[in-house]
């Protein structure tokens, strides 16, 4: 990590990411920190770590989940949607274009929170190319650059060692926030983060 930087865990699949995304990135920009932003599998995390994916959760479980999204989303003020058709996101495409736009030189956060917002506030389909390529035009990126990297090997490999950094850091769930060596895990844990950052 270099100085003054926060690492930044997330997934564009997951509603808790989505909910801190716009708190976070405000609190990054009040207190000037630059932000590495990760984009991992948390399908190759949860297994050495002892999480479940969201099918195999016992039902009260999932039915809590639902619950504690319909207060947060209260709580942010969010127009999310807490039941998208288009979720879960199955595919490496938007976590690899994030990537891609972090290797191309172009704002990851931004770009991050725009894929998260297409899933959650517009229920489009995040694993599709085109609607990629969208996100791309609307934020003034080359589609064309961006899908050619995050198809690539090195989107892959960039992919599998940020999700071993991951594991590597001790992050379990996601979003997860590394400021100064401390770890900070969830969207619910962004006081604290504010608090650290100060």
């Amino acid at each position: 990590m270099e100085n003054g930087t926060i690492d930044y865990f997330m997934s564009p699949s997951s509603p808790w990411t989505y909910l801190g995304s716009k708190l976070f990135t405000k609190l990054a920009g009040e207190n000037k920190r630059l932000v590495n932003v990760y984009p991992v599998n948390f399908g190759k995390i949860f297994p050495i770590s002892g999480g479940l994916p969201l099918p195999k959760r016992a039902p009260q479980r999932q039915a809590y989940r639902l619950l504690e999204l319909h207060r947060w989303k209260s709580r942010r003020k969010s127009t999310m949607k807490v039941e998208p058709n288009n979720f879960p996101s199955t595919a490496a495409l938007p976590s690899q274009a994030i990537i891609a736009a972090r290797e191309l030189g172009h704002d990851a956060l931004k770009f991050s929170n725009s894929i998260l917002a297409a899933l959650w506030e517009e229920d489009l389909n995040i694993d599709d190319p085109d609607i990629i390529g969208l996100l791309c035009e609307r934020s003034n990126l080359n589609q064309q650059a961006i899908l050619e990297y995050a198809y690539s090997n090195e989107a892959e490999e960039k992919y599998e060692s940020y999700t071993n950094f991951a594991i590597k850091k001790g992050v379990f769930g996601a979003p997860s926030y590394i400021v100064d060596g401390e770890l900070f895990w969830g969207q619910d844990r962004l006081d604290f983060v504010s608090e650290k950052l100060k």
